[in-house]
């Protein structure tokens, strides 16, 4: 996906596009989240959407869901989606400074005599 270190660093707009990319997949995995979470606490705990976007939202942000689950459903829902929500927060961080990460040691260990 990233140019060797063979190869000379990209110009500046197209790394733009590169973090670019990397926001949107990162923005597109944290909206199709955010819906999974909506649509799981509107079914498993009957909550309202804004109530569930709020739980949701707060899972997301790792802080912790607003409204404790009364069905046993929403317990096993929301267990799940805590631990979902751990995951998407490791991958859209990761995603949003990969090639951060990837241009800065891509200079440091390009020569320019090559």
């Amino acid at each position: 996906m990233y140019e060797p270190k063979s190869h000379p660093p990209i110009p500046r707009g197209l790394f733009i596009r590169r973090f670019l990319l990397h926001l949107a997949a990162a923005l597109a995995l944290l909206l199709l989240s955010l819906g999974m979470g909506i649509a799981g606490y509107e079914h498993f705990e009957q909550l309202a959407w804004r109530d569930a976007f709020l739980n949701t939202a707060m899972l997301l942000g790792g802080m912790g869901p607003v409204d404790a689950p009364h069905t046993d459903g929403g317990k096993v829902f929301a267990a799940l989606f805590a631990l979902y929500a751990g995951l998407v927060f490791l991958v859209g961080a990761s995603l949003v400074i990969a090639p951060i990460v990837h241009r800065a040691m891509h200079k440091f260990h390009w020569k320019e005599d090559r």
